[in-house]
């Protein structure tokens, strides 16, 4: 498979704070990829940096062979990169759809045409299943306002999507339902998935391949049983109490 994404010796510092150091990854295409570590390892600054909203202190991103490195977030969106954020971020006062239309409107072959931006929405929705299209994104319960910043995203036409923690504070059921929506992205869509989670139930179930932060490097890489039963895995997830970072890393 092609590489479509690719970190060289990416380093990020805040201050006297080193948030990634010296991380080197690959994204294939068409992979489902999980990003795993304990809180605090640098995950979503890793996504910030690839989607522009921070520019790395050292190292270079590339997308399709392309330097995207310091590339504003709104250009890395058009050459097809999309992000959910961890914390999700709908815009309150709009229904669903003009939540899900802004993505189109913006998004990689973006249009001006507000009717086709809105056909576009409407078919993200049916896909993800968010049924109240006409509803304030305000009034939409915690998995109602995943699916929707997934929703937005996918508006955009990327090629490959960022999803940070969409699982965070779902139910079982609602897990694998998710689950099964990011496997059908992936083959129906034709979206390449990068991905942070911290269920494992979820990430042994549907990574192909995943990638262990600790402390802002890359300790571990390979299949999820593979990597889950080596002991720096298990001592950085279990068995060690880390020290909480600045949450401008994690937040941002």
């Amino acid at each position: 498979m092609q590489t479509m994404l690719r970190g060289v010796s990416i380093t990020k510092k805040f201050g006297g704070l080193t948030v990634l150091k010296d991380v080197n990854f690959e994204v294939k295409n068409g992979e489902i990829v999980c990003l795993i570590g304990p809180n605090g390892a640098g995950k979503t600054t890793l996504f910030n940096l690839i989607s522009g909203m921070f520019s790395p202190t050292k190292g270079k991103i590339y997308f399709e062979g392309k330097d995207i490195t310091h590339l504003r977030p709104h250009q890395i969106c058009r050459l097809g990169i999309a992000k959910t954020f961890q914390l999700v971020r709908p815009f309150h006062n709009m229904s669903v759809l003009e939540n899900i239309t802004s993505g189109a409107l913006f998004g990689r072959n973006g249009t001006t045409a507000l009717e086709k931006a809105k056909e576009r929405a409407s078919f993200i929705a049916d896909f993800i299943g968010l049924k109240r299209k006409d509803a304030p994104a305000k009034n939409l319960i915690l998995h109602e306002k995943k699916m929707l910043e997934l929703a937005r995203a996918l508006a955009s036409n990327p090629k490959v999507v960022l999803i940070d923690e969409v699982m965070a504070g779902l139910n079982p059921a609602e897990v694998q339902e998710t689950m099964k929506l990011l496997g059908r992205i992936r083959d129906e869509l034709g979206v390449t998935v990068f991905w942070i989670e911290h269920v494992m139930q979820a990430v042994m179930g549907l990574a192909e391949r995943v990638i262990v932060l600790s402390y802002g490097e890359v300790i571990a890489e390979g299949k999820p049983a593979e990597v889950a039963n080596l002991p720096a895995v298990i001592d950085v997830n279990l068995g060690e109490k880390l020290v909480e970072r600045d949450t401008i890393c994690e937040e941002h």
